[in-house]
Parts: C-alpha cells; sequence; structure tokens
C-alpha cells in the first residue's frame, strides 16, 4: 500500500473535497484516503452541512443574473464577444466570493444605481437581521461542548458583559414555564455593532436561541426603527423577530410555527 493512502488528511485536502475543485485522478486519491479516515468523514460532513446552509442563505445571490449595469458597462469596453463573455464570468466569480464570505452584498444593493425606497430599504435590513439570527442559531445550536461563550451560571456576569457590549440594558426572558432552561449565551459581531446570543434547551434536548441587538442601517441610510411581530424561514432554521427603535429581537429554534409562536410571545411580552 502506497505511504501516503493511510496519512490523515489535512484540512486543505478536506475543503479541496468539500469544494469539488479536483482533477479525476486526485479525486479518486483522497477519496481513497477519506474511506480510513474517520475524523475526516465527520469534519467533512459538518463542512458541507456548513456549505449547505451557506448556500440556502444566499441562493438569490446565485440565481441573480449580472445587473444590467455591469452588462453595459461590459459592452462599451469589450472589442469582442470574448471579451463580453469574461464579463459573462466575472459576474459569476463576484457570487461565489459574496457566498464563500457570507456578505450578502446584492442583499444590501450595492448593484443598484438608484437608491431603493424607505420601505423596501427598512425590508432588506430586517431581513439581514433574521437570516443572520437563523445562521446563529444554525452554527452553534449543533455544539456539544462550547455551545454557548458564558454558561447560565454565571448569568449576572453575562447581562451586565453583554449589556455593556451592546450599548443598552439588556434582560433575559425567563422560558421555565415554557420547559427551557437558560444554557447561557454570547457575544457576536454586526454590522451595526456587537450582537448577542442567548441559548435556551428544554428536556429532550431542543434549543432554541434569542439573537438581539442593533439592526444594521439599510441603503440609503435608512434605519429600520420598528417592526411588528413576524414569522421567517429565510435561513435553516425558522423564526419570529421584531424590530423596535433600531434594536432587533429574533427567536430562532427547529420548532413547529406554533410551538416557537407560544415561546416569541412569552419572550415578547418580558422584554
Amino acid at each position: 500500500m502506497d505511504r501516503t493512502s493511510s496519512q490523515a488528511l489535512t484540512d486543505d485536502e478536506i475543503h479541496a473535497l468539500v469544494d469539488g475543485q479536483l482533477s479525476q485522478e486526485a479525486l479518486a486519491a483522497l477519496q481513497a484516503r477519506l474511506a480510513l479516515d474517520p475524523a475526516a468523514q465527520a469534519t467533512m460532513a459538518t463542512w458541507q452541512q456548513q456549505r449547505d446552509a451557506l448556500r440556502r442563505l444566499h441562493q438569490q445571490v446565485l440565481d441573480e443574473p449580472v445587473p444590467a449595469t455591469l452588462m453595459s458597462a461590459a459592452r462599451q469596453t469589450a472589442a469582442s464577444r470574448q471579451e463580453i463573455r469574461q464579463w459573462w464570468r466575472w459576474g459569476g466569480l463576484a457570487a461565489s466570493f459574496l457566498l464563500a464570505f457570507g456578505a450578502g452584498w446584492a442583499s444590501h444593493g450595492e448593484w443598484q444605481v438608484r437608491s431603493p425606497s424607505p420601505a423596501l430599504a427598512k425590508g432588506r435590513a430586517e431581513q439581514n437581521f433574521v437570516r443572520q439570527a437563523s445562521f446563529a442559531h444554525a452554527v452553534y445550536s449543533p455544539e456539544v461542548r462550547h455551545p454557548v461563550e458564558v454558561t447560565a451560571a454565571e448569568q449576572d456576569h453575562l447581562v451586565q458583559w453583554l449589556s455593556k457590549r451592546l450599548g443598552r440594558p439588556l434582560k433575559v426572558p425567563n422560558l421555565g414555564p415554557q420547559g427551557y432552561e437558560l444554557m447561557g449565551g454570547r457575544l457576536l459581531p454586526g454590522e451595526a455593532g456587537a450582537r448577542a446570543q442567548f441559548m435556551f434547551q428544554n428536556a429532550a434536548g431542543t434549543r432554541v436561541t434569542l439573537y438581539l441587538g442593533a439592526v444594521d442601517k439599510a441603503p440609503g441610510g435608512v434605519d429600520a426603527r420598528e417592526s411588528s411581530f413576524h414569522f421567517a424561514t429565510d435561513g435553516p432554521v425558522p423564526s419570529f423577530y421584531w424590530i423596535d427603535q433600531g434594536f432587533g429581537y429574533a427567536l430562532a429554534g427547529p420548532l413547529p410555527r406554533d410551538a416557537l409562536m407560544k415561546l416569541a410571545e412569552a419572550v415578547y411580552r418580558q422584554l
């Protein structure tokens, strides 16, 4: 047996398998080693789940045609059909770049020449917020050893710390009557500043997360000031969310709509 066939796969090699950017010969060689490496198989499965979640999160970007403004510029500068095709390929690479970094650039309207209406801009800001809440749940809720940054045993410290970082006093809702206990929380980044996530779990091991923080200003400087109670499925898990004076709240989890709504209403009443 070739000595390399028994070597554990590196992270770069696992990335190459997940991305599918390999020749047939290289693919066959890595797959043979993967079959002998259970740890690499588990890592690859996790990364494939994260890749698929990103694709679902930004599917509209991948499906979007190249904007007319870019095509117009291409026609003005391209001297041949070949150059025009390069612009098409550039558009595809740009979409892939956005996907890889989870930027959601197109959803912010960066390719638009005219500023969106205030209503449309506000809707986009809300959509971005609730997607980030859903994706944050998908990233951290499966964790076994480190689902939270600070545990519920240090709840006072957790609330004080996150309140300071988010710039306003926070309160952890009590979901005990609904069968969910606080596990803890963590600090997360947001384009408009820091955001927080509180995680809760019931006796069956089902986890829900409360994501909160300032809502990003939409294109044109429009603030998402206020929003009524909404249900959203635009992300890895569904969520109920609302926005009050530029501050957003989203309760996300893998629950039926009615069950999630009861939890969200309990949170809403307390906050």
